[in-house]
């Protein structure tokens, strides 16, 4: 388990204690390899279900203790989590160990591989399903929505938003170093210093390397704390909507209790 500690966040330009923050060391980045199999192995599975749904709108296939609309949604679903979970593998595996921008295709391929595999994985149903005459137009109807809606959900989950290229994160270790850099759990950039004004909002914090952060979807250095440090060949984001997402988690979490 990841160690948890108190810490106390000091203002670089007033010198006064913000506050006690719970500092997360980030856990280790695993392999790429590991995480690139087991992906594959998930996307293979999710088109096996969606071979089964193919068989079953094709009257090829049929369980006889279900109906054949509650079986098509059944792989469906079955399907759609596999290529969600892996295409979330496959997302980590790239922030692990990127590809080169170099090659511009492969670049390619390997950031969008998760959405090519979620059209394989049920464009081909809909099709079918859309020209098969062996089920009646509500059954049609309803599979083909599901199918539609699973493959929008999951595009994007399998869209990355934060790409990142080997070079990019090679220039960021060179720049950083070990030095522990932080990020926030709703955050989508790593931050250099703790009392950073877009982490205010936050009581829990994750420390780790830049390769953490990058492992962990935060690929991008914070602007403010750019400037701060007067970095300049890093690419820099704005950390305000981490900011908006802390505020937003804060208020659900006052309506909970």
């Amino acid at each position: 388990m990841a160690e948890i500690k108190q810490k106390k966040i000091i203002s670089a330009s007033t010198g006064e204690e913000v506050s006690r923050k719970k500092i997360k060391q980030a856990a280790p980045t695993g392999n790429a390899t590991g995480y690139r199999i087991g992906a594959i192995v998930l996307w293979v599975l999710g088109l096996v279900f969606e071979v089964l749904a193919i068989l079953v709108a094709l009257g090829k296939f049929f369980l006889s203790f279900m109906p054949s609309i509650a079986q098509l949604i059944m792989f469906l679903v079955l399907d759609l989590i596999c290529v969600v979970i892996g295409s979330l593998l496959w997302k980590k595996a790239n922030h692990i160990k990127p590809a080169s921008e170099k090659n511009k295709l492969k670049f390619w391929l390997w950031n969008n591989l998760g959405v090519i595999v979620s059209v394989i994985a049920f464009v081909p149903f809909i099709i079918v399903m859309l020209s098969s005459k062996n089920n009646d137009k509500r059954t049609k109807a309803i599979a083909t929505v599901v199918a539609v809606i699973a493959l929008l959900i999951a595009g994007v989950f399998s869209y990355d938003f934060n790409p990142v290229s080997q070079e990019k994160k090679d220039e960021a270790v060179s720049t950083l170093g070990n030095d522990t850099v932080y990020w926030s759990p709703f955050g989508h950039v790593y931050h250099t210093h703790a009392d950073c004004s877009h982490l205010n909002q936050t009581d829990t914090l994750t420390s780790g390397t830049v390769e953490q952060a990058i492992a962990a979807n935060r690929t991008r250095i914070c602007k403010s704390c750019a400037a701060r440090d007067s970095i300049t060949n890093l690419e820099t984001d704005d950390a305000t909507i981490d900011t908006e997402f802390e505020k937003a988690a804060e208020e659900i979490e006052k309506g909970l209790n």
